[in-house]
């Protein structure tokens, strides 16, 4: 399989119209536009029934002593754990494609409803719902995508893997409400190719130049 994107190159910097948080000056900060990235896929194996697309961060502090502290940076030797930011399933097999914005286009407090999503397809609720549980103003269930937020203070830049899966069931096994996680372990014992591109982001403006 291959897959691309018109919104970032391979390997290259996600932009800020595709992130959930950007640097602010005042505030370290702010709101950003939070669109999910054009994606485009091609050359799927016969047998292909539907797709299902993963949006992960693998470098997520496995701490959170020092993040977004002041005076403080995240080492960059801290171990690092996976974060979800978008679990789609049950893409028809005739998509190839995604466009810019149509899963999400902005920063929703509280969450975006869901499982359900555009021609059948369903949204797990992405690693937020956990992050935000204590936050009044922001708790939630967040289902679909929410873009890159790296902590400020960050001293690695991360790196975010967009996949495309393609499986050999029209719809997956998966009932209600579910996470980035238990899709995962549902969609590794029914792919039959992926494709994957990766993006990078950070807050920090020392690591953003």
């Amino acid at each position: 399989m291959k897959l691309r994107s018109d919104s970032f190159a391979d390997g290259g910097t996600i932009p800020v119209e595709f992130a959930f948080g950007k640097i602010d000056p005042a505030s370290h900060i702010s709101l950003a536009g939070n669109r999910n990235p054009h994606l485009a896929w091609s050359e799927a194996p016969v047998g292909t029934k539907s797709f299902a697309v993963v949006c992960h961060d693998s470098d997520v502090p496995s701490s959170g002593e020092d993040v977004n502290q002041e005076g403080r940076e995240v080492p960059a030797s801290l171990p690092r754990v996976d974060f979800f930011h978008w679990v789609v399933v049950d893409l028809p097999a005739s998509r190839s494609e995604i466009a810019a914005g149509e899963f999400s286009n902005g920063v929703t407090p509280k969450g975006k409803s869901g499982p359900a999503a555009k021609q059948g397809a369903r949204q797990a609720v992405n690693d937020y719902t956990d992050w935000f549980a204590g936050d009044q103003d922001m708790s939630g269930d967040y289902y679909g995508y929410d873009g890159p937020c790296p902590p400020w203070n960050d001293g690695i830049v991360h790196h975010y893997h967009f996949t495309v899966y393609a499986l050999d069931v029209d719809v997956l096994p998966l009932m209600g409400r579910f996470h980035g996680a238990e899709a995962m372990k549902v969609i590794e014992r029914h792919a039959l190719g992926r494709a994957r591109i990766t993006g990078t982001y950070t807050l920090n403006p020392r690591l953003a130049g």
